[in-house]
């Protein structure tokens, strides 16, 4: 596959993914936001670029360039077999959303880990933004995760772009801020993960955070027993972030950057002094170094 075709149907989808999600969320808001987006899109959208830029730069081939690679070589399980070119995509494509899957349970609990991904979590609410957040070292470890998959499994390429771009398109539009109908909503949660299921995942409460951990198919939570249906405060009474980031000035690109780095003791002296500045400043903390993380 041409690189260029690659990365202009990658481009093109998720503009227009961001466009439709935009223009819902303008039309039919599901949740007031407490901070807006004037403070919160221009860094949720430059982490975004520096994520893109981390993973041309370091990585350029991506895992499109490997699946290639292990197709032309004969490597991985499922060119071994040699499965029909649409079960090998198909299968391909479950293993790849079910691996993000454990990958993302694993970032949870895994302390170190956790502090790469709390990140996308301390965004003060959630909105098609919040999709896009994510630390460039999570993305670059993501990827390498991805390209491990490809190698043993011999994923095809087409596979793995359709992954891609569906993973980016269901990622904006879970996090985004609309309405879904609850009848409809119910329905399609059972093929889809909805905004409504997976805004549970980054309430303020930690059995809630960790919870509903798929981006993509649904499956996975229902069948390892992660899915949780509801926040116990609603979705328009719950609390969106963690208690280690709530002063709006954590919001800056630069700030994002550099939250892994700094220690609990750090981030609770920066929040007291910023105390009456902060969002939800009277939630109690919830430790971030033990062994089940928020």
């Amino acid at each position: 596959m041409d690189p260029t075709l690659e990365i202009t149907l990658r481009i093109a989808a998720a503009a227009a993914v961001f466009a439709a999600m935009t223009a819902w969320e303008f039309l039919a808001p599901r949740r007031r936001l407490s901070i807006g987006r004037q403070r919160r899109w221009p860094s949720n959208i430059g982490i975004l670029i520096v994520d893109a830029l981390a993973v041309r730069l370091i990585i350029p081939t991506a895992a499109v360039g490997v699946a290639l690679l292990a197709a032309e070589r004969h490597w991985g399980l499922l060119n071994v077999v040699g499965l029909p070119g649409w079960l090998a995509g198909l299968l391909g494509f479950m293993l790849l959303d079910l691996i993000i899957y454990a990958q993302h349970v694993v970032f949870h609990y895994v302390p170190v880990l956790w502090r790469l991904h709390r990140m996308h979590h301390a965004d003060l609410d959630i909105d098609v933004t919040t999709g896009v957040r994510f630390h460039p070292i999570e993305i670059l470890l993501s990827m390498l995760i991805k390209i491990a998959a490809v190698l043993l499994f011999g994923i095809p390429a087409v596979a793995v772009v359709v992954f891609e771009v569906v993973l980016n398109a269901t990622s904006m539009f879970n996090h985004s801020n609309v309405a879904v109908p609850p009848w409809l909503d119910r329905v399609v949660r059972w093929f889809v993960v909805t905004p409504d299921m997976h805004r549970v995942h980054h309430s303020i409460e930690r059995r809630e955070t960790d919870s509903n951990f798929g981006f993509n198919l649904p499956w996975w939570d229902r069948l390892f027993g992660t899915y949780r249906p509801q926040p116990e405060a609603g979705h328009d009474g719950m609390t969106v972030g963690i208690p280690m980031f709530r002063d709006p000035g954590e919001l800056r690109l630069d700030r994002l950057l550099t939250q892994p780095f700094r220690t609990d003791r750090t981030a609770a002296r920066d929040r007291a002094a910023s105390e009456p500045h902060a969002v939800g400043a009277k939630q109690p903390p919830r430790p971030v170094g033990s062994a089940k993380m928020s």
